[in-house]
């Protein structure tokens, strides 16, 4: 058997970087990172409990995203893009651990503006192979549990965003190019916005005053562009009028979406307080609000009611409250589940999205109920100038202006980033592996007998 050396490249890589931890040195404890450390005395256990708990239940969205694209795609394409999610959990986890933690939380790189200082990225040295990241709690970040159940906590953010991906692409791509730009996006787009956004410094946080409880700029915006991007890319598939293989695993998908999604808002409290119980109800109530918005809609439209549009409205709701979710009252997020399902049930359904072929709508899901959740925070959320109702236009504006750069740089970043693996592996299937279905001829491997699948 003939073995193309784009494998035995890429095993040579993560040969090195499994391996290349063991010989790396640490240096001399630099006085700047071992300030910002506290003590073990300064740990609540109530909070490092709720900590642990939340990655698990962040961790089992990932999964759960891949049963709830599973369920949709052909019946010649159920494993490889149940696998397109699920392998994010071994990339995008050793990404992390190497270069990603520390692109996202290291120490700041950036500039002064008037008298402050903001910044845009980590340095990407701070915490590689995860080198001061233990027991002690981290002043600043998370000053409650020890700073490597935080880095765990928001690595499995990082695992779930270019899973969120694959769904637009879906029937169509090559696996090992795939590979390749889930590292080149969890580095240059997903790391960075992360830093901007939630770093203290960040630029994105702290000069705009951007409003990001959860991830809905961080993940589901950059997501969202970056699917979007991959579309135009990759271009439709030679047939895209599929029928959806599997109903029930959309809804245990959905099940396992809604219910780890109460760690991945709950849990960005990082602690056990009243504002983990606020995110648990404002993301319950807006997915729930959402999920009946979007099947009514559909029947007013002349569709009738489906399991399939159920779970799509549940997950638009949970996506539009997660920018918000500790931010807004509960009769609030039943507002952004009910707008966001009614603006991304009327993008799903344009002819522009049907006309480029986003095979499981993930922009109109996830970009859109992106956008709508940070443009309602920016109305709704409380606090001293959180919001346009309590701050004023101005505040308004500058997360409007966020929005516009978040927006222009995924899209923008994913496209090139895009292009430069379509340069180096092609990413589109050959006509023959599409008509054939990626199952077979990308993993050897079918759902059904060979003879169905056919």
């Amino acid at each position: 058997m003939k073995i193309e050396k784009r494998w035995i490249i890429s095993f040579i890589v993560i040969s090195i970087v499994c391996i290349s931890g063991l010989f790396w040195q640490v240096p001399l404890e630099p006085k700047s990172i071992h300030s910002q450390f506290g003590t073990v005395d300064q740990i609540v256990t109530s909070d490092v409990a709720w900590m642990l708990t939340s990655c698990c239940l962040v961790l089992i969205m990932t999964p759960g995203l891949a049963f709830f694209y599973g369920g949709m795609v052909g019946k010649k394409n159920v494993i490889s893009t149940m696998l397109q999610s699920f392998i994010c959990m071994g990339v995008v986890t050793l990404i992390w651990v190497v270069v990603g933690f520390s692109l996202a939380f290291g120490e700041p790189i950036g500039v002064n503006i008037g008298e402050g200082f903001y910044s845009f990225i980590g340095n990407p040295l701070s915490f590689t192979f995860m080198d001061y990241v233990g027991v002690l709690p981290h002043k600043v970040i998370a000053s409650t549990v020890p700073f490597m159940l935080f880095a765990l906590f928001q690595m499995k953010f990082a695992v779930i965003a270019p899973a969120i991906i694959t769904g637009s692409f879906a029937e169509r791509v090559r696996f090992i190019s795939y590979l390749l730009f889930i590292c080149l996006f969890s580095i240059f787009i997903y790391s960075p916005l992360c830093h901007a956004v939630w770093y203290p410094t960040g630029i994105l946080g702290s000069f705009f005053g951007v409003k990001d409880f959860a991830g809905g700029t961080v993940v589901h915006m950059s997501a969202g562009f970056a699917a979007l991007a991959g579309v135009l890319v990759l271009g439709k598939r030679k047939n895209n009028n599929h029928v959806p293989t599997n109903i029930p695993f959309v809804l245990l998908g959905t099940g396992m979406l809604w219910f780890g999604w109460i760690g991945f808002n709950a849990g960005s409290s990082m602690e056990a307080n009243g504002v983990a119980a606020m995110a648990f109800g404002t993301t319950t109530t807006a997915s729930a609000a959402a999920m009946l918005t979007w099947i009514f809609f559909d029947r007013i439209n002349g569709r009738k009611v489906s399991a399939l549009g159920a779970c799509i409205g549940a997950v638009v709701g949970l996506v539009s409250i997660t920018p918000a979710a500790g931010f807004v009252t509960v009769p609030e997020s039943m507002f952004f589940g009910f707008i966001a399902a009614i603006v991304s049930n009327v993008v799903v359904y344009s002819k522009y999205l049907k006309g480029i072929d986003d095979t499981l709508d993930v922009f109109a899901c996830h970009g859109v109920g992106g956008i709508m959740g940070m443009i309602l925070t920016a109305i709704f959320a409380h606090g001293e100038d959180a919001s346009l109702l309590h701050g004023g236009w101005e505040v308004f504006g500058h997360h409007m202006t966020a929005l516009l750069l978040v927006s222009v740089y995924t899209f923008f970043g994913a496209y090139f980033l895009f292009k430069i693996t379509n340069r180096i592996i092609p990413m589109r299937v050959s006509e023959e592996s599409e008509i054939m279905g990626l199952d077979l001829s990308q993993h050897d491997e079918t759902l059904f007998p060979i003879e169905c699948a056919e």
